[in-house]
């Protein structure tokens, strides 16, 4: 093999070897240079320990992007400020790395959203978890903006405590508040409610109590006994076997069809005089019957003595009933086949 053959294949291997470094340098990170990115910035007031160059950016959980940079707004903003008037705020630079549609969009509305109640605040994934900078809106009334009088040099996103600092400091105040706590007083209180207790205890009457509790348990023994002695005897089954004969006959009534038939002959009667008085005719039949016997009183009064004579007669005519009855039981032949009557003799004429 000839020289120029042998750097012709060193010449080969050298630029493979190069065309691969930059393949994996590519797909370890180097996408990211051809995308669009969008670097915001933050203020903390309190520690932001774990958090870390390269901590996930999330917006509820969802990956956006990383965190850039970690520094004291002393040495960024406040260099030449007196050490009195410096606020010592923690500054977290964050790039959110999408595509360009998205990250327009997020230009455009970065201050409708911080209006809204955008809030950065460090957060834990999982109780042991890497910390990592959370994007969530939450009430901005509750979460002021921090103040301080510099420009930021990126879009400002104002930031919210942490859930953990917010649990270190209950727990701080939590314990600030038991040292000031008399613990001697408190000792001394529950010492006297537990002498007290066994006095008011001592004062029981036990042995009255326990004699009683036995004369309730006697009671009850001897009430149970009874009970059974009632239940066990021959006429609770005997009832249980007419009330089965009752229940099943109420069954055999309830099924047979003509008190089906009576129902729904009555329900048809209820529905036709329903009718009847929603018609209007039962409110004119009670007029014309309150009419009528207007009528009837009427006719009664311009009658009076009419009627006086027409009742006269009646009780002359069942007087002579009367003695008709009583003559056919003395004579019923002289009643039924008696003679002629007596002659009349005129005036002028001898008999």
């Amino acid at each position: 093999m000839t020289e120029e053959a042998r750097y012709r294949r060193l010449g080969v291997f050298v630029f493979a070897a190069l065309a691969l470094l930059v393949g994996v340098l590519f797909l370890l990170g180097g996408r990211s240079l051809f995308q669009s990115t969008y670097t915001f910035e933050t203020y903390f007031n309190d520690s932001v320990a774990g958090l870390e160059v390269g901590s996930p950016v999330r917006f509820r959980g969802v990956p956006l992007g990383q965190v850039t940079a970690i520094l004291p707004s002393s040495t960024e903003y406040e260099w030449d400020a007196p050490v009195g008037k410096r606020r010592d705020y923690i500054v977290v630079r964050a790039t959110i790395v999408q595509n360009a549609d998205w990250i327009q969009r997020v230009r455009r509305d970065a201050g409708d959203l911080v209006k809204a109640g955008l809030r950065a605040q460090t957060q834990l994934a999982g109780i042991t978890g890497q910390q990592y900078l959370g994007l969530d809106l939450l009430d901005p009334r509750r979460y002021p903006a921090l103040p301080f009088d510099w420009k930021p040099k990126h879009v400002y996103v104002p930031s919210a405590p942490s859930l953990t600092s917010q649990i270190i400091d209950n727990v701080q105040h939590f314990l600030a508040n038991l040292d000031k706590l008399d613990l001697q007083a408190l000792e001394r209180n529950v010492n006297k409610l537990l002498a007290t207790l066994n006095d008011k205890i001592a004062e029981v009457p036990v042995s009255e109590l326990s004699a009683e509790a036995s004369a309730v348990l006697v009671d009850a023994r001897t009430t149970i006994n009874h009970l059974d002695a009632i239940l066990t005897g021959p006429d609770i089954p005997a009832f249980l076997r007419n009330l089965a004969n009752g229940s099943g006959r109420l069954d055999g009534l309830l099924g047979d069809p003509g008190l089906k038939q009576t129902i729904d002959n009555v329900t048809d009667v209820s529905v036709r005089l329903r009718r009847f008085a929603a018609s209007g005719e039962l409110d004119r039949t009670v007029r014309r019957i309150d009419e009528l016997a207007s009528r009837l009183d009427g006719t009664v009064r311009d009658n009076r003595y009419d009627v006086r004579v027409i009742v006269e007669d009646l009780r002359v005519t069942a007087s002579n009933i009367r003695s008709l009855s009583d003559n056919l039981k003395r004579n019923p032949a002289g009643v039924l086949l008696g003679g002629p009557p007596e002659k009349v003799p005129f005036p002028g004429r001898s008999p």
